[in-house]
């Protein structure tokens, strides 16, 4: 495996928001991941890469926790956020609060428009008053580039929309709690390329507010908008860097395979 890059290499505008360092996960007596160390930065887009089942979106899970409500499995290693450990110094919800996660298929709660994206700063007793909700959900539809979109409906029911428009949705909804981060797995494989196109413009102005990280089976799109790749194959991470180095010229051979189609 390559090494990550010495910190020093790193400019002060890419600091480091998320470290994991050994990261293993067992499913029962299966190892699907073989201590992964990875740093995020702030305000990059940080893309996974390989091939299906290699562990891209297992390590997603690993940054807010989510494998912990699978059965039978089990996380070795450590991940800090912001230079705190998350399995021992921050509670799972408010974890949860701080890193947003945005899953492969659009889900919106079968509620409103508005009510899907005001359910996460109520129940984190983010607002009080009714006009500070209205708030809320206004600039969060806004940053999700929806709000012109749905502004005279948003009283209707969220899971109407497109499947576009559902995942902007979902997009707004987990910006609303203000996190730090957004993980984003495999965010556009279920919609159309015009769709695709309008998430990855979403992604790059996000990009300059919060730090992202997203799986993706399309090297196109992580090539696109990502500034880091991280390679991961069979559980390993092969190779991380800048993506346009990954894309040009890799280090491994094994990245260079996969790069250039010869397995995948």
């Amino acid at each position: 495996m390559t090494p990550e890059p010495a910190p020093h290499s790193q400019t002060v505008a890419s600091r480091a928001k998320i470290v994991a360092e050994d990261v293993e996960v067992f499913y029962g007596e299966k190892r699907a991941i073989n201590r992964v160390s990875l740093t995020i930065n702030e305000n990059e887009v940080t893309a996974l890469i390989g091939p299906s089942g290699c562990g891209k979106s297992t390590f997603l899970r690993c940054l807010n926790r989510m494998n912990e409500t699978i059965p039978d499995c089990r996380v070795t290693g450590s991940v800090l956020l912001d230079g705190e450990d998350i399995h021992t110094a921050l509670d799972a919800v408010q974890l949860r609060a701080r890193i947003g996660m945005v899953f492969q298929k659009p889900n919106p709660f079968p509620k409103s428009i508005y009510d899907n994206v005001a359910f996460g700063p109520r129940i984190h007793g983010l607002v009080e008053h009714p006009d500070d909700v209205d708030e809320v959900v206004y600039r969060s539809l806004k940053r999700a580039g929806l709000y012109e979109e749905v502004k005279d409906r948003l009283q209707e029911p969220g899971t109407g929309l497109s499947g576009g428009q559902q995942q902007r949705l979902c997009i707004a909804r987990a910006i609303a709690v203000d996190p730090e981060v957004i993980l984003m797995d495999e965010p556009c494989s279920a919609l159309d390329p015009i769709a695709t196109a309008r998430i990855e413009e979403l992604i790059e102005e996000l990009r300059d507010e919060y730090s992202i990280v997203i799986v993706t089976h399309s090297m196109q799109q992580a090539a696109r908008v990502s500034q880091r790749t991280a390679f991961f194959h069979l559980g390993d991470v092969i190779e991380v860097g800048c993506t346009e180095d990954i894309f040009t010229s890799p280090r491994e051979k094994l990245t260079q395979g996969y790069i250039t189609g010869r397995f995948g």
